[in-house]
């Protein structure tokens, strides 16, 4: 089973799906606030021209540079793998229970609902190693969060999304799951695999000339929330994945691990979600 992606494809698909989450709807931005963030950015920037030296060969090819990451629709990912990893950091440090990770560039809304325990949507011939992923959602204070929602996507054996690559059923490896009364959950998967970010575009020109590799981790994506409580997401990896300590998104934490156990047919994963709850 082979799909070829490419990063105009991908980022295009990206940044459609960003004008469409109503992310913006409602900012409001006080004139203030815009200033200082503003001009602290713009000077940071002007202090690396000084610091560096930078020439007008330089200055030209990164105004190219930013005008092919617009063209390729790349700036999802490029904030996504660079920056969002402080913004989630600075958004969640007040939290007692489980820790966040970066939503990234993928998500989709509204998957497909069941009620667990459920498999989740998959070709007949899916390929990869059997998962089942299971925890139960609590609060800080340890109560059971009665139906609470797990939304979890991820990555397919070789790499690619639904929705984001060709030749790929839309709600594949994607779906939100109902806990029972006492928020257990128990949610059949397939492993997913390690891959590269797009380097065929804007993003990948920049790992190129820059030396860097552009790998994340095998890693499931989730969303996990309950009423009267704060929206945790999360990426959840796996042991022993060579980029777990140089993720090109730097976004693993220690206590994103996994230990999946080995069973007849797969392996399996238990993991609990603590949810704070809202102010």
């Amino acid at each position: 089973m082979t799909t070829e992606a490419s990063a105009a494809a991908s980022g295009s698909a990206a940044t459609d799906s960003f004008r469409s989450s109503k992310k913006l709807a409602a900012l409001e931005v006080p004139q203030e606030r815009v200033s200082s963030l503003a001009g602290k950015l713009i000077k940071a920037a002007n202090d690396i021209v000084l610091e560096e030296r930078v020439t007008y060969d330089e200055f030209n090819a990164l105004k190219a540079w930013l005008i092919k990451v617009g063209d390729d629709g790349e700036w999802p990912l490029f904030l996504d793998v660079w920056l969002e990893h402080s913004v989630e950091d600075v958004a969640t440090d007040h939290r007692e229970g489980n820790k966040g990770s970066i939503e990234g560039p993928y998500y989709i809304p509204d998957s497909p609902e069941q009620k667990s325990p459920a498999a989740i949507e998959m070709r007949e011939d899916e390929q990869g190693t059997p998962l089942l992923f299971q925890g139960q959602v609590r609060s800080t204070d340890g109560s059971p969060l009665s139906n609470a929602k797990i939304e979890l996507w991820h990555a397919d054996e070789e790499g690619f999304y639904s929705q984001f690559a060709p030749n790929i059923p839309d709600w594949n490896l994607r779906g939100s799951f109902i806990a029972d009364e006492e928020g257990n959950f128990q949610i059949s998967t397939m492993q997913p695999a390690p891959y590269q970010i797009p380097t065929d575009g804007a993003c990948g020109q920049l790992i190129a000339a820059a030396g860097w590799h552009a790998w994340r981790p095998a890693h499931l994506h989730l969303k996990v929330s309950a009423p009267s409580h704060e929206l945790l997401t999360a990426q959840l990896y796996f042991p022993g994945d060579p980029h777990n300590d140089d993720d090109i998104a730097s976004a693993v934490k220690p206590e994103l691990i996994l230990d999946p156990k080995p069973v007849e047919d797969g392996v399996q994963v238990d993991y609990d979600f603590v949810l704070d709850p809202t102010a």
